[in-house]
């Protein structure tokens, strides 16, 4: 297939249900985690879950980086733009997301904060040789996809010789995020999150390629597809896990061959690998502290740590007592498990970042209207 629209195609997609539904076997379930919410949006958008076995149960996985971000890091960088007075360059999606004391990025920006839209880290770096008398801090965030434009950015404000260009980051890693699912108690101990295979992310693959994953099928014997984001990606993704799981294969395939390598971007690892470094830890939303599962800037361009010139001290901040997006990013609820779900939080009110970003699992069963029918095979347990 060459074209977009070929992989939207709705008589190939009901040809490859029927496909899965003659090769389930009646007598066992089938439970698959998609870790990307780009995988989400499709799955609700083109009503994939209606086109599958009840038997084949999805689960929505933290692979939203909005979503996973503590309520804590957006209190840092709120206090950074109204308390530093700095310009602070943020995705839109980080805009709304609720933080301390009924604030936002968004109420931060109507109360007198310089707070402002970028769609890159090169629009940033723009924005702090348009404002040399200002400092600017772009609000980093994101999984492997958007970590080399940060690396970029940093490398090219060192050689401007920028002196008011630093980055507040929070860029996060996926391999990081699956082992600590596979050993969490929900998983490993209670059961309460059966698991039986995932779904890999699309974008975050191309850069880090399929090689990362064979650990989660070598050690832990979970099947891997890297699929794309059509309908008909997700739909040959969920057959090729299917097949897996019936003849006891745990392995890595790669669905996205258009788009994705064993090795990944080379080029784009090299960048990251030369401005970032492990941090020890690093607080999730839903998933807490992390080891090993987020980058800092190193040493040597400690001169663009926004957190190290400003001195900025997270402090731990509770959810909303009755937000279940913690749960829901780690596949113990779904959406319409939460009792504010579709009626006080919603896309125009959203009281926790699931409801917010355009990748959360609640922003995608509200808009797409998967909640109105609990009965449906979408909301088969």
């Amino acid at each position: 297939m060459k074209y977009l629209d070929e992989f939207r195609d709705g008589k190939a997609a009901r040809a490859l249900a029927q496909t899965i539904a003659r090769e389930v076997d009646p007598s066992r379930r089938y439970h698959v985690m998609e870790f990307c919410g780009g995988h989400t949006h499709a799955i609700s958008r083109y009503g994939i879950a209606d086109l599958l076995p009840p038997n084949i149960r999805l689960i929505h996985g933290p692979g939203c980086p909005v979503c996973v971000l503590p309520i804590g890091r957006i209190d840092d960088a709120i206090g950074l733009a109204l308390e530093q007075q700095v310009i602070l360059a943020t995705y839109a999606d980080c805009l709304r997301v609720p933080a301390s004391k009924g604030l936002s990025l968004l109420k931060a920006k109507a109360k007198g904060a310089d707070v402002r839209m970028v769609y890159s880290s090169a629009d940033a770096l723009k924005m702090a040789g348009d404002n040399p008398g200002r400092q600017v801090v772009f609000f980093a965030i994101g999984f492997e996809t958007t970590t080399p434009p940060t690396a970029v950015a940093v490398l090219e404000a060192q050689r401007l010789g920028l002196t008011n260009f630093t980055v507040f980051c929070n860029h996060v890693l996926t391999p990081a995020a699956i082992t600590h699912i596979l050993e969490s108690p929900e998983v490993r101990q209670h059961g309460t999150v059966p698991l039986d295979a995932f779904i890999g992310p699309a974008h975050v693959s191309t850069v880090i390629g399929s090689r990362p994953y064979e650990h989660f099928a070598h050690e832990y014997a979970k099947p891997v597809v890297i699929a794309g984001f059509e309908p008909l990606d997700v739909m040959q993704a969920l057959l090729m896990l299917v097949r897996q799981l019936n003849e006891g294969r745990a392995e890595v395939e790669n669905e996205f061959t258009r788009a994705v390598t064993r090795d990944g971007n080379l080029k784009a690892q090299a960048l990251v690998a030369e401005v970032f470094e492990l941090r020890k830890s690093f607080e999730w939303r839903g998933l807490r502290e992390v080891p090993y599962s987020a980058l800092k800037l190193k040493e040597k361009y400690r001169a663009f740590d926004a957190e190290v010139r400003f001195e900025v001290k997270t402090k731990p901040v509770a959810d909303h007592k009755h937000c279940e997006c913690g749960a829901i990013l780690r596949g113990l609820k779904r959406p319409w498990d939460c009792q504010l779900f579709g009626a006080v939080c919603t896309p125009e009110n959203p009281m926790g970042s699931c409801m917010v970003s355009s990748e959360g699992a609640c922003a995608a069963h509200y808009t797409y209207g998967r909640f109105r029918d609990p009965h449906s095979p979408a909301h088969a347990p």
